[in-house]
């Protein structure tokens, strides 16, 4: 059993229509979901397939952190799949920069967060402090450079280089390049 505790805001996306996500979750992970509503705690029981019950509290994790149920449920669909988290807060030195730093992650009308999807494959969603990713263990990796990369005050013109090049490398690693939703 584990213990995963997400924003009050997102426990109806988890929940979903009807208890529409929540259901699909548990029957597709093989886990049982208690859901707290006061404190935003979620409670993950494993019922069948150990492996798929190991995704679920990054699958909750996900959905917490700004993902779509289905861009979180991408997760299943292959073992390689990843979920990783890039904290902002830790490269800001105050409210205003971290502001300023989660613009620069975002970018002009979201073109930098949006380049960092179609340039890599990996699913990019900025919410409060954190920055998640979702996608296969290279495609996580650049997107974290990237993030990395802006956070240190690197010119956009030089982190888009970078995906370019990635991109390439994984093109011709013969990687599978594809956006696992949207």
């Amino acid at each position: 059993m584990k213990h995963v505790t997400i924003p009050q805001d997102r426990i109806g996306v988890l929940i979903g229509e009807g208890g529409e996500t929540m259901r699909e979750i548990e029957s597709r992970a093989d886990v049982r979901l208690d859901i707290d509503s006061d404190d935003g705690s979620v409670r993950v029981e494993k019922n069948g397939d150990p492996v798929r019950g190991l995704k679920a509290p990054e699958i909750v994790r996900a959905i917490g952190r700004g993902f779509s149920p289905d861009e979180a449920l991408a997760l299943l669909e292959d073992d390689l799949m990843l979920f990783d988290l890039v904290d902002i807060d830790a490269a800001a030195r105050n409210k205003n920069d971290l502001q300023r730093q989660k613009g620069r992650l975002i970018g002009e009308n979201g073109r930098t967060r949006q380049l960092m999807e179609e340039l890599t494959g990996a699913d990019v969603v900025i919410y409060g402090t954190t920055l998640g990713i979702i996608g296969q263990p290279q495609q996580v990796e650049t997107v974290r450079s990237a993030a990395e990369m802006i956070l240190d005050g690197a010119p956009h013109g030089a982190v888009y280089s970078f995906l370019e090049r990635k991109r390439n490398e994984m093109k011709q690693q013969g990687m599978e390049y594809h956006q696992f939703s949207g």
